[in-house]
């Protein structure tokens, strides 16, 4: 089983020997205690002190300024530290590859039965290709260390996949991370490829580690304790993805009904090149979001005719993949802000039921090839603020305006919002958008984007895995968690 470590980057003993028994009740396995994060570290003094009242095991770190720490003194201080560590019961203890030779000869009596030496590299630049990940475990292997870490830099999420097949064939315990936000699946898959350990923060603040999820995350929304050789990989394919709250739903979902998949956020800038990468029978599928829907779709072999030039699922299915979506929104006069993916599902799903389309967007091109294709009407997103043609129009805003971070945008003018009777908006992220509250504010009704959610998230579960969505459990987390 993989381990699931807390990284503790405490300033003081006080805050560290607290962080510790949180970590024990937040459901980690072992803490990793960063001495070189202490502020006036008095090693004869707060050594003892901390590796005698820990709740947990322990894997002391000493990490020096050249291999990304914060410790800037003589190397012969430092492993003085760390053999006293051991003396003192550490059950790990973590050391560098350039340090770790003479190191070793200094602790090759020395070693406890219990005690485990972890011999680290460290990559902050980039990932290296496969075969020099596995040179990099030889030459770690070669000076005798109990488990062997790796953890580079995913540049590009592509990259994580190489840390995964030396990861599988590597024959010695092994820890292999790719750190960034666009590495986060090396920490969450870390179990199905075989990971001795994985490390999660505490806090969103305390990271030792950057894109590193927090304890709560792997244990309570990516189920890690579930996950393992034979489990399915599901995700979002978006940039940015740190707002989306599908995995959260996605994971909740299939631990309720017992299915063997995770659902992970994937941070893409190149999606033929992420599909070429993980088409494979361990990636089943992918739900679609902005900037990406259009691309997506452009990827699949076989289209449902619905998609409508965009997809929010795909399935991989042996060598292909199939794209599908769900249309939400059907009415009278339709107005659509937006002419990307989602405005296509919600235009093509209004027209679909009768309705008449108007399709202003920023840029007026697109809006007039979008209306076009529709037989609807283009406008610049700018001519809403006097668009009045007639009583009852709908107003649907599929652009990213409201969407987090950029939480303060809008499509309209507020004083532009009487024209209309309801307003949709496809953004859930915030669920009240400064767009719902101000057409709130001016007495128009309103349809939250958690609706639109909620039906493509049912949708997209039954593909996923073949049985029906538990609706009523889904719709309760939605909106628990949004």
């Amino acid at each position: 089983m993989t381990l699931v470590c807390a990284a503790l980057v405490a300033t003081t003993v006080e805050e560290m020997e607290k962080d510790m028994a949180r970590a024990k009740s937040l459901g980690a396995d072992l803490v990793e205690i960063r001495l070189d994060f202490l502020n006036h570290f008095q090693p004869d003094i707060d050594l003892p002190r901390l590796i005698s009242n820990r709740p947990l095991p322990v894997l002391i770190t000493y990490r020096p300024n050249w291999e990304g720490g914060q410790y800037q003194g003589d190397e012969s201080t430092r492993f003085s530290v760390l053999r006293s560590a051991i003396e003192l019961g550490a059950e790990y203890v973590d050391i560098e590859l350039k340090a770790a030779e003479r190191f070793i000869s200094t602790i090759s009596d020395k070693r406890p039965d219990n005690f485990k030496l972890i011999v680290s590299s460290h990559n902050y630049e980039f990932t290296p290709s496969c075969d020099e990940l596995s040179e990099l475990v030889v030459r770690i292997q070669s000076v005798g260390p109990d488990i062997v870490k790796i953890a580079t830099k995913a540049v590009d999420i592509c990259d994580v996949t190489r840390m995964f097949q030396v990861m599988v064939h590597c024959h010695a315990p092994m820890i292999g991370l790719a750190m960034s936000e666009r590495g986060l699946m090396s920490s969450v898959l870390s179990p199905k490829f075989g990971g001795y350990l994985t490390f999660g923060k505490l806090d969103a603040e305390k990271e030792s580690t950057p894109g590193q999820p927090t304890i709560s995350e792997l244990l309570d929304i990516y189920n890690i304790r579930q996950i393992g050789a034979d489990t399915k990989v599901f995700g979002l394919i978006a940039n940015p993805v740190k707002q989306s709250k599908s995995a959260i739903l996605h994971n909740k979902s299939f631990k309720a009904v017992g299915f063997n998949g995770v659902y992970v956020p994937f941070l893409i800038d190149d999606v033929p090149k992420f599909l070429d990468t993980y088409l494979s029978p361990d990636f089943l599928g992918f739900s679609c979001s902005l900037p990406h829907k259009v691309t997506a779709l452009h990827c699949c072999d076989i289209v449902d005719p619905i998609a409508m030039g965009r997809a929010n699922v795909m399935m991989l299915t042996g060598s292909s993949a199939k794209g599908d979506t769900v249309s939400p929104l059907a009415g009278r006069l339709v107005v659509v802000a937006g002419a990307g993916g989602a405005a296509k599902a919600v235009a093509y799903g209004a027209k679909e039921k009768g309705a008449r389309v108007v399709i202003a967007n920023r840029t007026y091109e697109r809006a007039v090839s979008l209306a076009n294709l529709l037989g609807g009407q283009a406008l610049r997103l700018a001519d809403l603020a006097t668009f009045h043609p007639e009583e009852g129009v709908i107003l649907a805003n599929a652009t990213a305006l409201g969407m987090y971070p950029n939480v303060d945008g809008t499509p309209i003018p507020k004083e532009a919002l009487r024209f209309y009777d309801l307003v949709f908006d496809a953004v859930y992220a915030p669920r009240a958008t400064r767009l719902l509250r101000e057409a709130q504010e001016s007495g128009v009704s309103i349809v939250s984007g958690v609706e639109m959610f909620i039906r493509q998230a049912f949708s997209q579960f039954q593909h996923f895995t073949g049985i029906n969505a538990p609706e009523s459990f889904m719709r309760e987390t939605v909106l628990k968690y949004t």
